[in-house]
């Protein structure tokens, strides 16, 4: 094929929202403290249905498993299923969150013995209307005010402060 006869590249009317950070510690430490632990480290306020009655956060860590948050008051709300899981390298699960299901993938990277990249892509905005891709979220703004993404970053950057605390004692991990 010709560069003349290639169809034009068109831009993804809809990217996916992508973040990364860098964590102080060994893969299989970094995975574990974010399935294991989320409910200690998750920003629950504005990042969950139930902010402040929210007790726990649980990974069913399988694929087919759910992850949800659990109330105070013993109530549970589905933020997902897991699509894939790949421990310790990562997972795809769906997200409900949203008006109409998107997915989530997150991938672990080792990068040293005590170095590793946690990447998010939150994918799958082609099915949301262009009303609800200007709807808030946790965050004002929405998909198309940049919400997803800066929140994205404020979790990741809770997530490897909880990390690399956890990093001397790794033992405690419940």
């Amino acid at each position: 094929m010709t560069a003349q006869s290639r169809p034009p590249v068109v831009p993804l009317r809809r990217p996916p929202v992508r973040q990364a950070t860098l964590v102080r510690s060994d893969i299989d430490h970094t995975f574990d403290v974010f399935v294991r632990t989320i409910g200690v480290w998750w920003p629950v306020r504005p990042f969950s249905a139930g902010q402040e009655t929210v007790r726990d956060v649980t990974f069913e860590q399988h694929t087919g498993g759910r992850v949800y948050e659990t109330w105070q008051d013993g109530t549970t709300v589905q933020w997902g299923e897991l699509l894939a899981w790949r421990s310790p390298h990562g997972f795809t699960m769906t997200w409900t969150g949203t008006p109409a299901p998107t997915e989530i993938e997150l991938a672990f990277t080792a990068l040293g013995p005590a170095l590793t990249r946690v990447t998010v892509e939150h994918r799958g905005w082609e099915a949301l209307s262009d009303a609800q891709l200007s709807e808030d979220c946790a965050l004002p703004g929405g998909y198309t005010g940049e919400a997803y993404s800066k929140g994205w970053a404020t979790i990741l950057a809770c997530f490897a402060e909880a990390a690399e605390a956890r990093q001397s004692s790794k033992g405690s991990l419940p």
